[in-house]
């Protein structure tokens, strides 16, 4: 996406003094025509890299642990650190031994996630696919039924309620104030925040980096703007590499929030 950036702005002859005005990136990035239709489902380029990216994550897994070994082979050895990773990093210290069942689901979901941040920067797909909204809202989603069906599967529709708006340990004074805003929280907020956050981190960081990226050509000439181009080339290539740590802390805090999310859905009652 980037590059295609570049080029268009190549093609049109556009830089510094050249007549013509900065070509700004802006919504229009994250706007994709068909690549071609099935039953009458329109695939984007957004669409096909989620699908690769699950096939992807499938396929490791698969490979991994199709024939595991007492002694492990590289490609085992590398699937049991992922896995170990955000089994005891995040399950296990969010949730504790009740999350084990959970574990599979959420280093799925975790992996998923971080291939398709780490998108952004693989040659010709060159686009965060959690910068689509979509795509975090249907996630969310997963998690919101999940924290919503074992609420309600573990303590009852009345004790459900309650874990949902009764906060323990609270005055009974102040709970018509904190029963509206925890059930508002609860219902509403956690689910919206946690698609949110994840696409509006994707979204700011590809756009920043595609603006770093035109600019860098734009801003090449043979006058001064050599200078403010190789600056911008070089904040694009710092961009890059802060977005790798900010793809991999993404896919992280969306696992540890619905690890905790979990938690407080298998809380005893007090």
């Amino acid at each position: 996406m980037v590059g295609a950036d570049v080029q268009l702005a190549s093609e049109a002859g556009c830089h510094l003094n050249s007549g013509c005005g900065f070509p700004a990136p802006g919504l229009n990035e994250f706007d994709f025509k068909p690549i071609f239709t099935v039953g009458g489902v329109d695939f984007t380029k957004p669409m096909l890299l989620s699908i690769i990216c699950a096939l992807l994550v499938v396929a490791f897994f698969w490979a991994a642990f199709a024939k595991p070994k007492l002694l492990p082979g590289k490609l085992q050895l590398v699937g049991e650190i992922g896995y170990d990773f955000v089994k005891r990093s995040i399950v296990l210290e969010t949730i504790g031994k009740k999350g084990e069942k959970y574990v599979p689901m959420l280093v799925s979901m975790f992996f998923f996630v971080w291939i398709m941040n780490i998108m952004s920067i693989i040659p010709f797909a060159q686009f965060p696919v959690m910068s689509r909204i979509a795509f975090p809202v249907g996630l969310a989603a997963i998690v919101w039924i999940t924290y919503m069906t074992l609420t309600f599967k573990k303590h009852g529709f009345v004790g459900g309620l309650k874990n949902l708006c009764w906060p323990s340990g609270i005055p009974g004074w102040v709970m018509f104030i904190l029963v509206p805003i925890e059930f508002f929280s609860n219902i509403f907020v956690r689910p919206f925040t946690l698609a949110v956050r994840a696409f509006a981190n994707m979204f700011a960081g590809h756009l920043l980096i595609v603006v770093f990226s035109v600019a860098s050509w734009y801003l090449l000439s043979p006058s001064i703007g050599a200078l403010y181009g190789s600056v911008s080339f070089v904040v694009a290539v710092g961009l890059t590499g802060f977005e790798l740590l900010v793809q991999f802390l993404q896919a992280y805090i969306f696992v540890m929030l619905a690890s905790s999310y979990i938690a407080g859905a298998l809380e005893e009652a007090h």
